[in-house]
């Protein structure tokens, strides 16, 4: 397939590609005038059709062996290692990351389900003596049932990977539906789990509205809803489930603040902050969007940040020198203005960016924007943006900084850059966040471990992992009198 391909998809509905009218366009964000994909609008009907396959194929695939949901996922994660230059290109071509982190998002894809592949065999329970003479008790856990998962553009191989691998090895079925920003590469995972033989209808996909999500919530045959996007969908979505009694999964962003003392190393400090802040085109969930930064190196920090940010290469997300690609879409890039504009107007310093990129081809660019002189009850500290925009708060010493990082409705992920293990280790025990990072960016996280905020970043049980056993499961307590 070609750079310039544009491709036609289709619903994946139990086991078959379900043609449709294809009003809808995906946009190359790097450039405008490339179609990446027309992609099918589906409604009601389709929902209704994707549950159905999914429950109709739910009773034979949670009571296969254990071995089968291994072997499956083994594959799909081999494929999808063996195709990552090819899956990587496209997921930069439509969702404007750099190749180096289209590859990097694939292969984490891959590396989730070949995890999920052993946890598949891993799944255990417990032998324990009643109180009782002569009674015995097991605890083990079985599959749940249909799951929908709705999944975000930003992470758009990683996401559906992280949700559907654990879903199928512990024998549930899935219904998912993919932002609709990034529909190609969510199609080119369907197309390979279909390929490695996945039984009809273990494994649907739908495009379509915000309403299908809508619709999937609500639909009495789904056992169990994971989304990931903001808070106020995710607030409708909980409601929504939880009134019919839904298992409910909730990821809903982060206002991530990274901490930088004045013993910290500066240019550790400066490196952890650009990472954070601004690759991956600040659209990360766990990005560093609040730097705290204590009186004694906050000049320091800044005007050697601000180099930093000055000098990052915006281009296409295809072209190698790129280090910084576009904005998904429109909205988003015009969401980073309006809130540079907001932070502005409200007293914050500019300090490097906020123009407007006007590049040779068309796109959605945004100039990665640093912003100091900012006070913690400001907009831009405590709204997510979800751009390449970073703003600085000046603050006394720990204590305050400590109390300023913990201010806010969002708990995802804290930095801290220091050389104390004092404030280091008191940082990791009180920062109000479901991850804490020392001298590392608050964005990169791993696969194998639970991931997850508190506060309003999220609700339900954790992600990833050993942990995402807990909600893709449910334990079955059996008493035996021998």
């Amino acid at each position: 397939m070609t750079k310039s391909t544009t491709q036609t998809l289709a619903h994946f509905i139990g086991g078959e590609r379900v043609a449709a009218d294809a009003p809808e366009e995906s946009l190359n964000p790097s450039n405008t005038n490339d179609v990446v994909a027309r992609v099918p609008r589906g409604g009601e009907a389709e929902v209704n059709a994707a549950v159905a396959a999914a429950r109709d194929a739910f009773p034979a695939w949670s009571e296969a062996s254990p071995e089968v949901r291994s072997d499956l996922l083994d594959k799909v994660g081999d494929t999808i290692l063996k195709r990552r230059e090819e899956l990587g290109q496209l997921l930069s071509r439509e969702e404007g990351k750099t190749v180096p982190e289209g590859i990097g998002e694939t292969v984490r894809a891959g590396r989730i389900f070949k995890y999920f592949a052993g946890e598949a065999l891993r799944r255990h329970g417990q032998n324990l003596d009643s109180v009782r003479p002569g009674v015995e008790i097991q605890t083990y856990r079985q599959a749940v049932g249909v799951f929908g998962l709705i999944t975000p553009w930003n992470f758009p191989i990683a996401i559906p990977a992280w949700k559907s691998a654990p879903a199928l090895a512990f024998g549930n079925t899935v219904v998912i539906k993919p932002a609709g920003p990034t529909p190609a590469i969510a199609a080119a995972l369907a197309e390979i789990i279909h390929e490695c033989g996945a039984p009809a209808g273990v494994f649907n996909m739908i495009f379509g509205p915000g309403s299908m999500g809508a619709r999937l919530v609500e639909h009495r045959d789904v056992d169990g809803i994971s989304f990931t996007g903001s808070q106020t969908v995710g607030a409708s979505v909980a409601e929504a489930a939880v009134k019919r009694q839904a298992r409910v999964q909730l990821e809903m962003g982060g206002k991530n603040p990274l901490v930088v003392l004045d013993d910290a190393d500066l240019d550790r400090a400066v490196m952890v902050a650009l990472d954070g802040s601004f690759f991956a085109t600040g659209q990360r969930c766990t990005a560093s969007s609040r730097l705290i930064v204590t009186e004694g190196i906050h000049d320091r920090f800044v005007q050697a940040l601000a180099e930093k940010v000055a000098a990052l290469k915006v281009g296409d997300a295809l072209d190698p020198a790129t280090q910084m690609g576009p904005a998904v879409s429109e909205a988003q890039m015009e969401t980073s203005y309006r809130y540079i504009d907001i932070a502005r107007n409200e007293g914050g310093r500019l300090i490097t960016g906020g123009g407007r990129l006007q590049l040779e081809q068309p796109g959605y660019y945004v100039q990665p924007t640093l912003i100091a002189d900012t006070h913690k009850d400001m907009r831009i500290n405590c709204e997510e943006v979800f751009g390449p925009v970073a703003s600085t708060v000046r603050v006394k010493d720990y204590e305050e900084a400590l109390a300023v990082a913990n201010d806010g409705d969002f708990g995802l992920s804290a930095g801290i850059v220091t050389t104390s293990l004092k404030h280091a280790r008191d940082f990791q025990r009180r920062a109000k966040a479901g991850m804490v990072m020392v001298n590392l960016a608050t964005a990169g996280v791993d696969y194998h471990v639970p991931f997850g905020g508190i506060k309003k970043s999220s609700y339900g049980a954790r992600e990833q992992g050993f942990a995402a056993v807990e909600f893709y499961t449910q334990t079955k307590t059996a008493y035996s009198w021998a």
